[in-house]
C-alpha cells in the first residue's frame, strides 16, 4: 500500500499551500486567513517516484474551543491516527506559540513518525530560523517555503525515502491475468449489492443505510471461468458530515484500494444528483491513471425523467470521464452486469496493453503531420519517436528537442491520438516528453 502523509498545525501555517504545491492542484482554498481548511482534504502526489496520499487537515485549535473547533481538531487527530508519517508545521513569522507546544505533546503521544517543519522561511538562514523550535523535542526542524517551493522537494525525499524500498511485488503469471477491481462510490451507492451480485451470494453486508462498511475487503471469485480479485470499500462520506467511529481509517482505505486496483467501477445512485464528492472520487481515480468503468445503480427504481436528468448530470459533472464506458444497471434485480463486467475486461486489457515501438512511433508521426506542435519562440519542438514506458496506465515515452515547450493541450492531442488508434477505451494514456541534448546550446557547442 502507498505511504499517507498528513498535514498539522495550528490554523494558517501553510498546510493548504503545501498540499496545493505536492499535489500540483489548487484543491485546497488557499487564503490568508485562519481556520479555512475545516475537514480533511486527500490527494494524490508522486516523489521520486513513488506515490503518496497526502491529508490536509484543519487547524489543530485548543480542546476547550468552540464546537466548531473541538469538530476540526477530532478531525485531524483522526487524520493522525490513519497516516504513516506526520509533518507538523510552525510558522517562522509567528515564532514559537504557545499552541505548538500543545500540538507536539499532543503528536508526540502519538508514536507516529513526526517530521517539524518550519515553514515561510524564503530567504532565511535555516539554522537561525529553526533554532527556537528545537524546543519541541521533536528533532531537527526543517525549513521550507511552501509558497515558493524553497527546501520542499529535499523534505520530500526525505519523508519518503523509508518507504521507497516498498515495492510491490512482482507480479506473477496468475496476477497479470486476473484484474483486481475496487468498487467505490459514495455510502448507500449499492457497491456492497453489486458485489453480492458478482459474487453470486450474499458475502457483504448490504443495508440500507450508509456507512455499513467499514474497510476494504478484498475477494477472489470467478465468473464465467475468469478469475478476478474485487475490493468492496467504505463509502467516501461528504465532508462535515463524518462520524468518527464509522469513518475512521475508511477515506485512506478507499483511495489505497483504488491505487492498488487495476479497474475501478465507480457507482452512482441513479436516485440522487451527482455529487461534487462524486466527481472528486472520479478525479482521483483519474489522477492515479486507473482502469475505469462507471454503473449508474437503481436504474430501474427512476422513471423517464430521472433517467434525462442523470444523464444531463453525467455530462456535465463527469464529462472528463469520456474516457470510460457507463452502464445503466440494477444490482438488486440483478440486471446489466454481463455488459458491465464485459467492459471491465475490456478496460484491464486496455491498461495492461504491450504497444510497440515502430506502431507508436508511426501514429506520432501522423500526429504531429496532421496538427503540428506550435512554435514557441523561433523554434518548433520536433517529436522523433515513441516507446512505452509502461502499463496500467499505458505510459508512452516521446524522444524529441525542445519538448519542454509543448503544452498541455498538445500533450491531451496526442493521447487522444494514442488511445484512438490502438482502441484503448476504459483506460487513460499518460505521454511524457524526453528531450535530447541540444548541440547549439551553451555548453554543448562545439570548437
Amino acid at each position: 500500500m502507498n505511504p499517507t502523509l498528513v498535514l498539522v498545525g495550528r490554523p494558517n501555517v501553510g498546510k493548504s499551500t503545501l498540499f496545493n504545491r505536492l499535489t500540483r492542484s489548487r484543491a485546497a482554498l488557499v487564503a490568508d486567513a485562519p481556520g479555512l481548511t475545516r475537514d480533511r482534504h486527500y490527494g494524490h502526489a508522486t516523489v521520486g517516484g513513488k506515490s503518496i496520499i497526502l491529508v490536509d487537515t484543519g487547524g489543530l485549535e485548543p480542546a476547550s474551543g468552540d464546537g466548531l473547533r473541538r469538530e476540526m481538531a477530532k478531525q485531524t487527530m483522526q487524520a493522525v491516527d490513519e497516516g504513516d508519517a506526520i509533518v507538523f508545521m510552525v510558522d517562522v513569522r509567528d515564532g514559537l506559540a504557545p499552541q505548538d507546544r500543545i500540538i507536539a505533546e499532543q503528536l508526540r503521544r502519538t508514536g507516529r513518525n513526526i517530521w517539524l517543519v518550519v515553514n515561510k522561511a524564503e530567504g532565511m538562514d535555516a539554522a537561525t530560523v529553526s533554532a527556537e523550535f528545537h524546543e519541541l523535542g521533536l528533532g531537527v526542524p526543517i525549513a521550507i517555503s511552501a509558497a515558493h517551493g524553497d527546501g520542499v522537494r529535499e523534505l520530500m525525499e526525505r519523508i519518503v525515502r523509508p518507504f521507497a524500498s516498498e515495492q510491490r511485488p512482482e507480479s506473477t503469471e496468475k496476477e497479470a491475468n486476473q484484474p483486481k477491481i475496487a468498487v467505490v462510490g459514495r455510502p448507500n451507492a449499492g457497491k456492497s449489492t453489486l458485489v453480492n451480485a458478482l459474487l453470486g451470494e450474499t458475502r457483504m453486508i448490504a443495508f440500507d443505510e450508509p456507512g455499513t462498511t467499514r474497510d476494504s475487503i478484498y475477494i477472489e471469485f470467478e465468473r464465467n471461468g475468469r478469475p478476478y480479485t474485487v475490493i468492496d470499500t467504505a463509502g467516501v462520506r461528504r465532508r462535515g458530515r463524518i462520524d468518527e467511529a464509522v469513518e475512521k481509517y475508511s477515506v485512506v482505505k478507499t483511495l489505497q484500494a483504488i491505487e492498488d486496483a487495476n479497474v475501478v467501477i465507480l457507482v452512482l445512485d441513479a436516485t440522487r444528483e451527482i455529487a461534487d464528492q462524486d466527481a472528486n472520487i472520479a478525479s482521483f481515480i483519474v489522477e492515479t491513471g486507473r482502469a475505469l468503468v462507471v454503473a449508474i445503480n437503481k436504474w430501474d427504481a427512476v422513471d423517464a425523467h430521472g433517467r434525462e436528468r442523470i444523464k444531463r448530470e453525467y455530462e456535465r459533472k463527469l464529462g472528463f470521464l469520456g474516457f470510460a464506458r457507463v452502464h445503466m444497471i440494477s444490482a438488486a434485480a440483478p440486471s446489466g452486469l454481463g455488459a458491465l463486467m464485459r467492459s471491465v475486461d475490456a478496460a484491464f486489457r486496455a491498461a495492461m496493453s504491450r504497444l510497440p515501438t515502430p506502431k507508436l512511433t508511426r501514429i506520432l508521426q501522423e500526429a504531429t503531420e496532421k496538427q503540428a506542435p506550435p512554435r514557441r519562440g523561433y523554434r518548433r519542438p520536433k517529436l522523433r519517436y515513441a516507446h512505452q514506458g509502461g502499463v496500467n496506465p499505458p505510459l508512452i515515452v516521446v524522444h524529441g528537442n525542445s519538448l519542454q515547450d509543448l503544452s498541455a493541450d498538445y500533450r491531451r492531442y496526442l493521447e487522444r491520438a494514442f488511445m484512438q488508434a490502438f482502441r484503448l477505451r476504459g483506460t487513460p494514456v499518460r505521454v511524457i516528453f524526453k528531450s535530447g541534448r541540444n548541440p547549439f546550446t551553451e555548453g554543448g557547442r562545439g570548437r
